[in-house]
């Protein structure tokens, strides 16, 4: 089975009953990136959001994206 990473952005905002909106405002976040990062439809996430996002929340990355998925390689 191929891993994937996934966006665990909605579910943090969620948590921490975040909107968009604020956390945009708050990080200079563009509305759009952080949009297709909540609902998982974005490509790319340069680290320069990951570092924004981790210090706005006060998480770590994993806290933010994690692999799912089943290893091929055995361990």
């Amino acid at each position: 089975m191929n891993r994937c990473i996934n966006s665990r952005l909605s579910k943090l905002m969620g948590e921490r009953r975040s909107k968009i909106s604020e956390v945009s405002r708050k990080t200079g976040i563009s509305r759009t990136t952080l949009t297709k990062l909540y609902y998982g439809d974005g490509e790319a996430v340069s680290y320069g959001v990951l570092e924004k996002l981790c210090n706005y929340f006060g998480c770590g990355v994993g806290d933010i994206l994690e692999m799912v998925g089943e290893s091929s390689a055995s361990h």
